[in-house]
C-alpha cells in the first residue's frame, strides 16, 4: 500500500465516522433573541411565554445577565432582536455606537431591598447593623446597574437619620464580594454564603422569600431603577422584535410586571 493511498483511506474512515449534519427540519420555529437584565427572568419568562402562544412558528430565546454584559456582547455583534436593560446608561451606550433601532422606551422601574439569610447568622435586625464589624456583605459589580444603585442607595443612608456619618465607609468596608449580575448576589444570599445582600425587590420570589427575610430601605434613600427597551439595530427578527417591545409595553405586558414585583410604568426613555 503506497503512502497516497493509506492517506486517503484514512481520510475516508475518518469521514465515514464522523457524525453525520442533519439540517433543521423544515417548518422549525424561527428564533427571537431577546437580551434582558437578569432582573427580569420572571417577567420576561411570562411574557415569552405569551408572546410565543400569540405567534405560531416562533420561539423566544431569553439571554438573562448583567445589563453590561449583554450590552457588550451586542456591542461585539452578537446576534440580538431586542435588549432590555436595568438602567439607562447601558442601553445610551448602544443607542451612541448605532446598535439601537430609534428610541428606547422605559417600560418598568424597581426598587432595592436588603435581603438576608432565613437563619439571620449575623443577627441582622436593622439596616445600621450593615456597618457593624465583620458582616458579610454581597452587592453588584460597580458596572452592573443594581451595584451603582446599591451604592447609591449606601451613600444615602450615610447622611439620613439615625445612621452614624461613618456608616458608608464602614458598611462598603464590608463588602466580601462583587457580583456580575443580581441573581448571583441573591443565590449568595440564599446558601448563606454572605450575611446580607443587595437586590431588587422584584428578586424576592415566592421561593426565595422562603430562604431569605426582607429589610424595607426607607423611601427617601432608595433608589429607583428604570428599565429601558429597544429593537436591537441589525435585529434578524425584526418585525418580530418590534412585536415583543410592543407586547412589553402594553397593558398585558404591563400586569405580568407588575405581577413579577416591577413597578410597572410605559414611558419614552432618554
Amino acid at each position: 500500500m503506497t503512502r497516497r493511498f493509506f492517506l486517503v483511506a484514512l481520510l475516508a474512515a475518518a469521514i465515514a465516522a464522523a457524525p453525520a449534519r442533519v439540517a433543521a427540519p423544515a417548518g422549525a420555529p424561527a428564533t427571537l433573541r431577546v437580551f434582558a437584565a437578569a432582573s427580569l427572568a420572571g417577567a420576561f419568562g411570562d411574557i415569552a411565554k405569551d408572546f410565543e402562544r400569540s405567534h405560531a412558528g416562533l420561539r423566544v430565546q431569553l439571554n438573562l445577565a448583567g445589563s453590561q454584559q449583554l450590552s457588550a456582547q451586542i456591542e461585539q455583534g452578537a446576534r440580538a432582536d431586542v435588549f432590555a436593560s436595568a438602567d439607562d446608561a447601558w442601553m445610551s451606550r448602544l443607542v451612541e455606537a448605532g446598535k439601537i433601532q430609534g428610541p428606547p422606551a422605559r417600560f418598568a422601574r424597581n426598587r432595592l431591598v436588603v435581603i438576608v439569610p432565613r437563619t439571620n447568622p449575623g443577627r441582622i435586625a436593622r439596616l445600621q447593623d450593615l456597618a457593624r464589624r465583620g458582616i458579610k456583605l454581597v452587592i453588584g459589580a460597580e458596572a452592573v446597574p443594581v451595584g451603582r444603585y446599591g451604592r447609591e442607595m449606601l451613600r444615602n443612608l450615610g447622611s439620613a437619620p439615625g445612621f452614624s456619618s461613618d456608616f458608608t465607609r464602614l458598611a462598603l468596608a464590608n463588602v466580601v464580594s462583587e457580583e456580575e449580575n443580581v441573581k448571583a448576589v441573591v443565590g449568595k444570599v440564599q446558601l448563606g454564603e454572605a450575611d446580607a445582600g443587595i437586590c431588587y425587590r422584584s428578586d424576592v420570589t415566592a421561593a426565595v422569600a422562603r430562604l431569605v427575610r426582607v429589610l424595607e430601605i426607607p423611601e427617601s434613600a432608595n433608589v429607583v431603577a428604570s428599565y429601558p427597551i429597544a429593537v436591537v439595530a441589525e435585529a434578524p427578527m425584526v418585525d418580530a422584535a418590534r412585536d415583543f417591545v410592543a407586547r412589553v409595553l402594553s397593558a398585558e405586558g404591563q400586569r405580568m410586571l407588575e405581577r413579577n414585583g416591577l413597578i410597572p410604568g410605559a414611558s419614552a426613555a432618554p
